[in-house]
């Protein structure tokens, strides 16, 4: 019998972040497999998508929504429903919208989060500039919305979670019971690296980063916050999003602002900072594991999926809430410890993508019917002959 035919799905590929990550790592289990996904911004995610097999929704012609995708928001639910996978199986990596695109054939859903403007839309909208409009916005939408969800959600063969906490929350939503799976993570130490202009003469001394989205719930503001009491520590915040410009006038002399870095930069920013700093309650926490791979500790949240990926006082700190007395008493006691690299390197082993890609390629072979199965294990059995259980 040949071989089922594997396609992924993911809701948009217009930013770089941790999901984007997973879809490129889904990939690389799969080579050759389609993409499926609402909008494709080539400049505004990872390059590497310029090598893949990607089909886009009629609303990629619009430039503005490719840059701006929070826009098409009203227009996705229909959009998604018209996106129709031809493929055996799907994978469809999922935080809104691609958990409903049609398939023709079996679809397992590696949920990230269910939708945040749904059930977590305070957080999500956020309290800043503009959150009146946005919450109204959300508000006018969320009933529609919230049954389509539940509906898409009800079209999938099986649901893994990327973390604990994303599991109760898809039990909860969907009252679908899900496995976890963690995600791999996505930046290496090993690989070239590209000195980053204006923080190079900071790399002597350290420096304190921050990887995340510019977005309300992220936090970020938390932690400048905290640095503006503490100047004299250092913090680079890597990242882009809506409040880049409010949080640019706000940050001190000690913090600086950058987005749109390389792999290359990325790991010379994190083979040069004295730790990574985690404000925001993340549905997995994939950050802690990349500044894990340079033998970095985290200072993080004491919550969501930072319970999974951080061993605390092994490979970083918590704090209880994200205020900026907390994070400063937090970044201080990290300081005053000695973090043991390879305990750290062991720590961040455990999420290497080769198990990943094992235990993905089981659980999609579950979802086929049985005369599929077989010939699926045999296309993607690991070279050594090792099993996902083995390589857990």
């Amino acid at each position: 019998m040949q071989a089922p035919s594997v396609a992924i799905a993911h809701d948009y590929l217009t930013q770089r972040g941790g999901a984007e990550r997973v879809v490129l790592a889904m990939a690389r289990a799969f080579p050759g497999a389609r993409i499926y996904t609402t909008l494709y911004d080539p400049d505004g995610t990872y390059p590497e998508f310029r090598d893949l097999d990607i089909v886009t929704s009629p609303l990629n012609r619009f430039s503005v929504l490719r840059r701006h995708h929070r826009l098409a928001l009203p227009l996705l639910a229909p959009t998604s429903n018209r996106i129709e996978i031809t493929e055996d199986v799907v994978v469809a990596s999922s935080s809104g919208w691609a958990h409903g695109f049609r398939a023709r054939g079996s679809k397992l859903v590696y949920c990230h989060s269910p939708a945040r403007w749904l059930y977590l839309t305070d957080e999500y909208v956020g309290t800043g500039a503009g959150s009146r409009l946005k919450s109204a916005v959300v508000a006018g939408l969320k009933k529609p919305l919230s049954a389509w969800d539940l509906r898409a959600a009800k079209t999938a063969d099986r649901y893994l979670a990327n973390s604990t906490v994303v599991r109760s929350r898809i039990e909860h939503a969907y009252d679908i019971s899900a496995d976890v799976l963690p995600p791999p993570h996505g930046i290496t130490s090993d690989g070239t690296r590209e000195p980053v202009p204006g923080i190079a003469e900071w790399a002597p001394d350290g420096y304190h980063l921050v990887v995340s989205r510019l977005m309300p719930y992220k936090n970020v503001d938390k932690v400048i916050g905290a640095f503006a009491t503490m100047p004299d520590e250092r913090l680079a915040v890597i990242g882009a999003g809506p409040l880049r410009e409010e949080l640019l006038a706000s940050a001190p002399a000690n913090v600086r602002l950058l987005q749109h870095l390389t792999d290359d930069q990325m790991r010379w920013m994190y083979a040069g900072a004295t730790a990574l700093v985690a404000p925001s309650l993340e549905d997995f926490g994939l950050t802690p594991l990349e500044a894990g791979a340079f033998g970095k500790p985290v200072i993080a949240l004491r919550g969501g999926g930072y319970l999974d990926t951080v061993a605390e006082g092994v490979t970083g700190l918590f704090f209880e809430k994200s205020v900026p007395d907390q994070i400063a008493a937090a970044v201080r006691a990290g300081g005053q410890r000695a973090w043991d690299e390879q305990q750290i390197h062991a720590h961040v082993a455990t999420f290497a993508e080769p198990r990943f890609q094992a235990l993905l390629r089981d659980a999609v072979a579950t979802v086929l019917p049985p005369d599929m199965q077989q010939a699926f294990r045999n296309q993607w059995q690991d070279p050594a002959g090792s099993t996902p259980e083995e390589t857990a």
